[in-house]
């Protein structure tokens, strides 16, 4: 506690204030005075206010606390003791005597108290006079200063929730003063920079470093249309005892003046969502993805809730009825609100909406359309009297519905909904909106487009392919034929078994560079070449001449191809390779070989020869023949080929088992190119019994 002495110099001025609270710059002294005016009780307070010790004072008169004579004839001392028990409490100012002899107007406040034995002793509080009036004016000031300053004052605690604020932050934020007191500032200044408010609070708060004039552009809720801008700047509070941590603040309204700050802050939200919506929408071309996509760069960023539904017209030529009802597919959706907003935004596959609906409008008009959920809008467009519950419960208070248009054609629409705790749409959230569903229509219609051209492919592929092998009595097969990731499902592998005279087999692999319709068709064109050249009995090397020949003519830039002729009656197998990974042999003994000293070039090259290899198999050898994405999953090509030699190497079961087994072990869940395994176990003798399965002996 201050104690300051009278002559001492001070600051100049009525007002003044020292680090602290202003009770802890007033020295409160108690003492107590007997039924003999005698000092019988001396507190800490005292002796700093008289200065005197305990020792000195006590059991000596209390007149020697004041000048002598009185004045007006009756001794102070006597005056308080005779006021104190008359009047049960009474307070006065008169001049006190300090030990060292100055004079100081002295504020007493005296009250009988019974003590030991039913004594009577009169308790006296003295402070300093001009201590007490500093206070007070203080006080008086603070007060004024609340209630009448034009400027917002507040108190924010150590978590950044309001403790005291004044009426003129109360009438700029638009909310009562007892609706701000234990909520977080951020609740009420709602702003979209990031957090960076907050953050800019918090080291206020922790690390005592003042803030000056700082720029915040925000809503709040009590206005949420109006765009505002205050000039801040906040102070660590004392954290004197009894009092509590946290920060002060003045806020000034400049929005008047900072209205370019407010709508450049609102442009750079909408340029910075923009701009990550570029990034995030159409990534893929699938049509769910996108979906998602755009929901998730609208929530929560610009919206509380978001659903992308595609209409499902009987054809693109089809003409848009007004007076009928319209049908969507909802593909994506999410929230940021808690329930029951989860189910109104996903609890529906399929939406109708009747005629005369806010859809059947934008869809006249081709624009973005807001419109608020009130009893209006259920009217028109909500069928189920259980989604108009689930909606009125949402709390979402008003929606801007965008269509997805792309090809002159209204592919779907986007809604986008908010909440009474967000401004309302706007204008500006108009084309915005626009904007997204604009970007949005073109990926989706990209992504439909590539979905239909991929299933164009995949029929094609699919009718191309062999569903059986039927490699005649001597050769038993298993086949695998996995195609690669979404992104590049339809490729160009091929393979086939083809029986010729004599018991012969032709088994063929090949791949042709690319994907898509086109991959897709140029693989059927060599595989039904090479099923017509190896009915022509020609060696492998010249099989390979003439598809090589075809795939010039085709257009094929590049196709790999594996040839082999199987002779029975010898056990002779004649192979030729343009440019396919090696086939590989299991013999009867479990040791395995690469038959790799026959590789030739690609397919359409052109300009080099081919050449046949003959090896002889042994009875129960298992030839496989397989295409580069089985083996290159792991990255390097002969790695690949040693695993696959190893996977055969230890097969124990029959040929579907191990083909099972080696696509399980060699590729990845979801593998990104075409894969081919063809197994065939050859045989010199006889052919099966009828009846028996190809997978056993």
């Amino acid at each position: 506690m201050s104690s300051d002495r009278p002559g001492e110099e001070r600051a100049p001025g009525p007002l003044w204030s020292e680090p602290g609270t202003l009770l802890e710059h007033v020295s409160v002294a108690v003492l107590g005075i007997d039924d003999h005016d005698r000092i019988c009780y001396w507190g800490p307070g005292a002796q700093q206010l008289f200065g005197y010790a305990a020792a000195d004072v006590l059991s000596r008169p209390a007149a020697a606390l004041f000048l002598e004579p009185p004045q007006d004839g009756t001794r102070a001392a006597e005056r308080l003791t005779e006021r104190g028990r008359a009047l049960g409490y009474w307070r006065t100012r008169m001049p006190a005597l300090h030990r060292d002899g100055t004079l100081f107007d002295c504020g007493f406040r005296v009250f009988p108290v019974t003590g030991e034995h039913g004594r009577s002793v009169i308790v006296g509080l003295a402070s300093r006079s001009d201590e007490l009036d500093r206070v007070k004016t203080n006080l008086a000031f603070l007060d004024a200063l609340f209630e009448t300053c034009p400027i917002g004052l507040v108190m924010l605690d150590e978590d950044l929730r309001y403790v005291h604020l004044n009426q003129a932050l109360a009438d700029m934020d638009g909310i009562p003063i007892q609706d701000h007191i234990g909520r977080p500032m951020t609740d009420i200044m709602i702003t979209s920079d990031g957090g960076e408010y907050r953050r800019l609070l918090r080291a206020v708060a922790d690390e005592g470093r003042p803030v000056v004039s700082a720029l915040v552009g925000f809503r709040t809720p009590g206005h949420p249309d109006r765009d505002q801008v205050r000039s801040v700047s906040f102070f660590p509070l004392s954290q004197a005892v009894g009092t509590r941590p946290g920060l002060g603040g003045l806020l000034v309204d400049v929005t008047d003046r900072e209205r370019a700050i407010v709508e450049a802050t609102a442009a750079r939200q909408r340029l910075a969502l923009l701009d990550r919506a570029s990034t995030r929408i159409g990534t893929t071309l699938d049509v769910n993805v996108t979906a998602r996509e755009l929901v998730d760069a609208a929530v929560p960023d610009f919206s509380d809730a978001s659903v992308i539904e595609v209409v499902e017209w009987a054809d693109e030529r089809e003409v848009f009825d007004p007076a009928a009802p319209l049908n969507t597919r909802r593909i994506a959706s999410g929230t940021s609100l808690p329930p029951p907003a989860t189910e109104l935004v996903s609890g529906l596959a399929r939406v109708t909406y009747p005629p005369g609906s806010t859809i059947h409008e934008m869809i006249r008009t081709g624009g973005p359309v807001c419109v608020p959920v009130n009893d209006e809008f259920m009217t028109r467009n909500v069928i189920h009297q259980a989604r108009i519950r689930l909606l009125l419960d949402s709390g979402l208070t008003s929606l801007l519905i965008a269509p997805l248009i792309a090809r002159g054609t209204v592919q779907g629409i986007a809604m986008f909904g908010r909440s009474a705790a967000r401004p309302a749409f706007t204008e500006q959230d108009l084309s915005l909106a626009g904007e997204l569903a604009s970007r949005a229509a073109l990926c989706l219609d990209n992504a439909r487009l590539y979905s239909r051209v991929q299933d164009i492919a995949l029929t094609l592929q699919r009718a191309l392919l062999p569903s059986a092998l039927t490699a005649g009595p001597y050769v038993r097969t298993a086949h695998r034929y996995l195609p690669g990731s979404h992104i590049s499902e339809v490729g160009g592998d091929w393979y086939d078994a083809i029986e010729l005279p004599g018991g012969q087999v032709a088994l063929v692999v090949g791949d042709v560079v690319g994907h898509g319709v086109p991959a897709a068709a140029a693989m059927g064109r060599l595989r039904i070449t090479a099923k017509t050249l190896a009915r022509q009995n020609l060696e492998p090397d010249a099989v390979l001449r003439e598809l090589d020949v075809c795939a010039q003519e085709a257009g094929i830039e590049l196709a790999t191809c594996l040839y082999i002729r199987y002779d029975p009656t010898t056990g002779e197998a004649r192979i030729a390779n343009a440019g396919h990974p090696p086939p590989l042999v299991r013999q009867p003994d479990g040791t395995v070989d690469i038959i790799d000293d026959v590789l030739g070039v690609p397919l359409g090259v052109g300009g080099f020869p081919f050449r046949t290899t003959g090896i002889e198999l042994q009875e129960g050898a298992t030839l496989a023949l397989y295409t580069d994405g089985l083996v290159e999953a792991g990255g390097d090509i002969g790695e690949g080929i040693e695993a696959l030699r190893s996977q055969l190497a230890c097969a124990a079961g029959g040929l579907e088992a191990t083909a099972e087994s080696i696509l399980a072990s060699m590729l990845p869940s979801a593998p990104t190119d075409d894969t081919v395994i063809v197994l065939a176990q050859v045989s010199r003798s006889s052919p099966h019994p009828a009846g028996a399965s190809p997978d056993h002996g």
